[in-house]
């Protein structure tokens, strides 16, 4: 990222890079505020002031565009401050809404350039705003030793005398408030406040803080979250703590996974004696059909070989089989009577149309005979399978659920060993953000120390000053006859 790049001290690459980022995209304003600051730290201070003066100008659509706007302004501004261009730095801070973030570094960088051009009576009016503010801004503990300094300029050293003090006074409380608020987030309160105001169950990618935590002094935790090293540090904690709650979840589902896998082996177990039992059973029954197919097998090859028609007559066929040949055989015996050979031709003509009656449905009552025979060599199959089947779920069940409990030993001893080190990791990462915080508030410690200094330097100036103005007006009072 371009913003990595210039954080790294390379305004230069920075610039490189976001030369190809300038066409009208939506990110475009923003490539274009990061090119023109990366060109003005890098030296080339027109270029760069030029790109900001583009962004500072813009309509702004949204809030965003806006505040990048006020961004863009302030920028411009403190750079025509450092080139002594105080006309300049007014015109482009003017542009800063007042109630904005930037509302602050603007009126301090306007006071100054009207301090710069000794004009200190306009530099008392932004000042003065911004003095008024809260002290968790650097620009404001600026401003509160700003304002007296205006004031000694402009000769009223009893109100700068008392800015002075009052600046003191000030440094003083705030400096306890710093100490409070650094010993409430090393005890951990700013860490479990956030994530109580902002639950959620969600990666830190896609977490957002949506309400800040209670704090002794919450206003210093504006220039803490705006930092991106605490945010992502603050992410990574919160994916930390993600990821132990899903570790202790898997921990729990393997308890109800043992659970499942008994209840499966207790009623296979309860299962498999009935099952195999029946299957005795079936198994007699198999062998049985196997010996009446082949049986069967052999009469239909016969049949069909022989083309026996009469084999598949049924039952009005037989009885009528019958009937004929008992017919017959009376002609047979009684052939001299010439009342019975009369009967003759009838019984011929009659055999014959039998006959030619099986013959016509011989072959549909072979094919159907097959077809019960194919079905039979199904049923003998399916039979053989269950039988498979039996035979290897006796065999392979028993392995299975030892491999199921097998996998699960693994993964509940590997989760385990993985709770104690993301639960230390969470810890560590915690201490990094508390540590984070707590550097930025030492750093406001540290500039807030130097400001005291500076105050009562002053301070002791001005008491330095009116102690000689006393003494010169007593020598002076002295000398007169």
């Amino acid at each position: 990222r371009e913003d990595m790049i210039d954080g790294l001290g390379e305004p230069a690459g920075a610039a490189t890079v976001l030369r190809g980022m300038t066409p009208t995209t939506q990110a475009s304003h923003f490539a274009r505020f990061n090119l023109g600051v990366a060109l003005v730290k890098s030296g080339d201070v027109p270029a760069g002031s030029a790109l900001l003066d583009e962004v500072g100008r813009m309509p702004g659509a949204n809030e965003e565009q806006r505040s990048l706007r006020d961004r863009a302004n302030v920028a411009l501004g403190f750079s025509a401050l450092q080139d002594g261009r105080s006309e300049d730095a007014r015109t482009v801070l003017q542009r800063v809404r007042l109630q904005s973030l930037q509302s602050n570094k603007a009126l301090l960088g306007f006071g100054w350039a009207a301090a710069n051009a000794k004009q200190h009576e306009q530099a008392l009016v932004p000042w003065t705003e911004l003095a008024s503010r809260s002290v968790s801004d650097a620009a404001v503990l600026e401003a509160r030793i700003a304002l007296p300094y205006a004031y000694a300029e402009l000769g009223a050293y009893g109100q700068s005398l008392e800015g002075y003090q009052s600046a003191v006074s000030q440094f003083d409380s705030e400096q306890g408030a710093l100490k409070e608020s650094i010993a409430a987030i090393q005890g951990g309160k700013l860490i479990a406040g956030l994530n109580a105001k902002n639950p959620g169950t969600e990666m830190g990618w896609f977490w957002n803080l949506a309400e800040l935590p209670e704090m002794p002094h919450a206003g210093h935790l504006t220039q803490v979250l705006a930092q991106h090293e605490f945010q992502e540090s603050f992410k990574n904690y919160r994916d930390l703590l993600f990821l132990g709650s899903n570790l202790a979840q898997w921990r729990d589902s393997l308890v109800a996974y043992r659970d499942m896998l008994a209840e499966r082996r207790k009623a296979f177990n309860q299962r498999l004696p009935q099952t195999v039992s029946g299957e005795k059973g079936s198994v007699a029954d198999l062998a049985r059909a196997q010996k009446n197919r082949a049986s069967l097998a052999a009469e239909l090859d016969r049949v069909e070989r022989e083309g026996d028609v009469i084999s598949f007559s049924d039952q009005r066929q037989d009885a009528l089989l019958q009937r004929l040949a008992d017919v017959q055989a009376a002609v047979q015996l009684n052939a001299k009577d010439p009342e019975i050979a009369r009967l003759a031709d009838k019984v011929r003509l009659l055999s014959g149309t039998l006959a030619w009656e099986l013959s016509s449905q011989w072959p549909d009552r072979l094919w159907q005979a097959k077809k019960a025979l194919r079905d039979t060599d199904r049923g003998v199959e399916e039979a053989q399978a269950r039988e498979a089947r039996l035979a290897k779920a006796q065999r392979d069940e028993p392995q299975r659920f030892e491999r199921f409990a097998k996998r699960i030993d693994a993964l509940e001893s590997q989760i385990n060993l993985l709770i104690p080190r993301v639960a230390s990791a969470t810890q560590d990462q915690q201490n990094a953000v508390q540590n984070i915080a707590v550097a930025e508030l030492t750093l406001a410690q540290q500039r807030l120390a130097e400001y005291q200094t500076q105050a009562r330097f002053a301070l002791a100036q001005l008491v330095d000053r009116a102690s000689l103005a006393t003494n010169a007006k007593e020598g002076s009072d002295a000398r007169r006859p």
